[in-house]
């Protein structure tokens, strides 16, 4: 696809940081809609994502993954609300592997950073963002994490088999941000390996890199229910934002 915004040509004083945008799932838990086109107060779910990074000081460009079937709706979803930083719409693939892989792909040369954050999450704030990206630009990887307040049991074929401790327990969220090197590598290897993986940090730990955790914030939820719609604008009714 085209590109939209042409590239800062001044180099920014902090790392060239590149958010790759995955927006390629099926939303089967969504009851038939897709939720990055779903309306939330007067907006998309993704244009509401996509201006939370747009708005970001060290985030350089963000390229957007999505299903074959979306790229015209969504390139044409991003000029019309004047996303600048939006460089490219691509195709996704099969997993979220490849298709982290795809936009890693399509990002500038000078990405030192990439930021990979979820086209369902929204609510991301600007104080989230820049702690976790100042965090990786200092260690490497790093991911925001709310600690696990219920308590967590395993279990298999219905019956407990433990307790686990949650105060070692975290829910990671997103943006996960990562060297760009480090997470092209550590991704190209889990898709070599045919390993399924939930989250880019994943990935990168297979490879024996530690990740970096800073905190996260509960309204950074991802929607992925019709329930997660109406907690949704809860959060926009909290933030007097609808």
């Amino acid at each position: 696809m085209p590109i939209f915004g042409a590239l800062r040509k001044r180099r920014p004083a902090a790392p060239f940081c590149t958010a790759v945008v995955p927006a390629a799932g099926s939303s089967t838990r969504m009851e038939g809609q897709d939720k990055m086109l779903l309306e939330l107060g007067d907006r998309p779910v993704l244009v509401r994502t996509l201006q939370a990074l747009e708005a970001c000081n060290l985030i350089h460009e963000i390229v957007v993954v999505t299903r074959e079937d979306l790229v015209v709706p969504v390139s044409r979803m991003c000029r019309d609300f004047g996303l600048e930083k939006v460089t490219k719409v691509v195709t996704g693939g099969a997993t979220r592997t490849l298709s982290v892989l795809a936009g890693i792909r399509s990002a500038s040369p000078e990405a030192e950073l990439i930021a990979v954050h979820d086209g369902a999450r929204p609510f991301v704030t600007q104080e989230l963002l820049e702690k976790v990206i100042r965090k990786a630009a200092e260690c490497g990887a790093a991911a925001p994490a709310v600690p696990v307040t219920d308590t967590v049991k395993r279990a298999k074929d219905g019956v407990v088999e433990e307790t686990l401790d949650r105060e070692t327990l975290f829910a990671i969220q997103t943006p996960q941000v990562f060297e760009a090197s480090l997470l092209k590598a550590a991704l190209q290897k889990a898709a070599e390996d045919g390993v399924t993986l939930t989250d880019d940090c994943a990935a990168v730990e297979r490879l024996g890199m530690r990740i970096s955790l800073t905190k996260g914030d509960r309204a950074n939820i991802k929607l992925t229910t019709p329930t997660d719609l109406d907690l949704g604008l809860g959060i926009l009714i909290g933030r007097g934002e609808v």
